[in-house]
C-alpha cells in the first residue's frame, strides 16, 4: 500500500467544520479508515473581548482549508474533491502536492506516532538499496521516525539508518 501524506484541500469560506464532518461520515459509509485516515481543520485558542467582557473562542488559523491525511489515489481523491464545499486540492492544475512533515510540525496537527520497534529486536529491510536485509536494531529516532541497524559489508559491521516504512519486525 502507498504512504499516507497530509494534503491540503481548499473549501468554501465558512464550510471548513462541514467539509470535515461530511468527509468523516464518507470515510465510515465507504470503509475508507485506512485509506484516508485523519481530516484535520487547524485551530488555535484566542480570547476576544466583546462589551468589556472576556471570552474563550477556537479560531482558524487557515480560514478555506482542510487538512487531510490520506493515500492519495484515484478513489480518495474522487471521494474529497467530490465533497460538498470542497474547491479542490492545493497543488499546480488537478495534481496534488503533499505537505511535507516539517511543514506539517507548525500546524498542530496530530502526531500519531506509534514505534513498533525496540531496541534489539531483529528486522528485516522491505524496500530500498538494503531489500531483504535482516539486522538488530541499534537505536531509534522517533523525530525522524527512523531506526539504526547494523550490517555486514565487506567483512566490516556498517551501520545504515532506515525510515520505519521500510523494515518490518521478524
Amino acid at each position: 500500500m502507498a504512504e499516507a501524506n497530509w494534503y491540503v484541500v481548499h473549501t468554501y469560506s465558512g464550510y471548513e467544520k462541514k467539509v470535515e464532518a461530511d468527509l468523516n461520515k464518507t470515510i465510515v459509509n465507504r470503509n475508507l479508515q485506512d485509506q484516508i485516515l485523519k481530516v484535520f481543520v487547524p485551530m488555535q485558542s484566542v480570547v476576544e473581548i466583546k462589551n468589556g467582557v472576556e471570552k474563550a473562542a477556537e479560531k482558524k488559523i487557515f480560514p478555506g482549508y482542510v487538512l487531510i491525511h490520506m493515500v492519495m489515489n484515484d478513489d480518495t481523491w474522487y471521494v474529497v474533491r467530490n465533497t460538498r464545499g470542497v474547491t479542490g486540492f492545493v497543488g499546480p492544475g488537478s495534481k496534488p502536492v503533499p505537505l511535507t512533515d516539517e511543514e506539517m510540525a507548525g500546524l498542530g496537527a496530530p502526531q500519531d506516532v506509534v514505534v513498533g520497534f525496540e531496541v534489539g529486536d531483529t528486522i528485516v529491510v522491505t524496500s530500498g538499496a538494503w531489500k531483504d536485509t535482516v539486522g538488530v536494531v541499534r537505536s531509534i529516532n522517533e523525530g525522524k521516525k527512523t531506526l539504526t541497524i547494523n550490517v555486514e559489508m565487506f567483512s566490516r559491521e556498517t551501520s545504515v539508518e532506515l525510515a520505519f516504512t521500510d523494515v518490518k519486525k521478524m
